[in-house]
């Protein structure tokens, strides 16, 4: 069980130091001539800082993701990146969801985008959540 706290620290690491990125658009599969366009949303959610430490904190507590080193341009300190995509980011979302607030709004698009689908057997249904997180 994640600690309220920490979820509350992540959560405004986030908000300083994070990145959400959800964007709808149209993509080829394979990059052949004649291969069909496809509609894709792109979900993806990562903090870059130049401590792993607390990066692999982040990972322990969250237990979804993947830390690892990000590409600087010469003669600048080393940085690392956690990064987490679709139905992991739709978690963190969850979770960061009652303590973001420079976030909230890209979190929110995240959260909605899956409201109603199915997802490890249970329909997400967002105002049952909304509820549930009230009552806490």
């Amino acid at each position: 069980m994640i600690r309220e706290s920490d979820i509350a620290y992540i959560a405004g690491l986030f908000d300083g130091e994070g990145s959400v990125y959800f964007k709808k658009t149209k993509q080829t599969r394979h990059q052949r001539p004649g291969k069909p366009i496809h509609n894709v949303t792109v979900i993806r959610m990562e903090i870059a800082m130049t401590d792993q430490s607390i990066l692999k904190w982040i990972y322990e507590v969250l237990k979804v993701g993947k830390v690892g080193p990000r590409k600087v341009r010469p003669g600048r300190k080393k940085q690392w990146r956690w990064r987490c995509s679709h139905r992991d980011a739709y978690y963190v979302c969850c979770l960061l969801y009652p303590y973001a607030h420079v976030k909230l709004d890209k979190i929110h698009r995240i959260i909605n985008h899956y409201d109603g689908k199915v997802l490890n057997g249970n329909v997400v249904d967002l105002e049952l959540y909304k509820k549930a997180m009230a009552l806490e």
